[in-house]
């Protein structure tokens, strides 16, 4: 995940490599699924896929297990604060298990203004996170969520705040989703 101030020099650039160090470095982890699960975003895991690059585990992984039973999940990837502006990007690799018959769906939110603490109602709240910039496999179908790592770019065009400091989210939502559920797999 890299966001390239306007002189073109990184503000974030994270590999993923440790979980434990993302909390001291601004990131936040929450998992406001309906009914929270056992797991929210965890270290990747090999054995089910490798990394992009880098170690084999560096990744962060979310899977059915953020809620139980059946539920909808919504665990959050949120980034340390960002100043926006003209030209900002966001890039991002994605991927869920190869031929999965189970749909994953991933958000990248945005909460324009800090502080961006609430998350909304448990489930499909939003909360500060008002912006919607990219919603892969919108309609949970299967395989309409990469299942190799795939490259997202986004830009001011696609809804990135030009001003202001704010937050990103990448958020893990799918309805009829956990153990139980219809939906919801693996993503990396």
């Amino acid at each position: 995940l890299a966001n390239p101030a306007p002189n073109g020099t990184a503000v974030i650039d994270e590999g993923f490599d440790d979980i434990l160090t993302l909390p001291g470095a601004g990131w936040t982890l929450i998992n406001n699924s309906s009914t929270v699960g056992t797991t929210d975003w965890f270290q990747g895991n090999d054995a089910v896929f490798p990394a992009f690059d880098g170690a084999t585990t560096a990744y962060l992984g979310a899977n059915f297990n953020s809620t139980t039973g059946v539920g909808t999940i919504s665990t959050w990837l949120v980034t340390p604060p960002i100043d926006f502006g003209t030209g900002a990007s966001v890039s991002f690799y994605t991927r869920t298990v190869a031929a999965s018959p189970f749909p994953d769906r991933l958000q990248v939110r945005v909460c324009p203004a800090t502080p961006c603490a609430d998350f909304g109602a448990a489930g499909d709240g939003t909360g500060d996170f008002t912006i919607l910039v990219a919603d892969i496999n919108a309609t949970e179908s299967a395989g309409g969520y990469p299942e190799d790592w795939t490259q997202f770019n986004l830009t001011n065009a696609e809804g990135l705040p030009s001003s202001g400091t704010g937050q990103i989210a990448f958020r893990y939502y799918v309805h009829d989703g956990g153990p139980a559920g219809n939906n919801s797999n693996f993503i990396g």
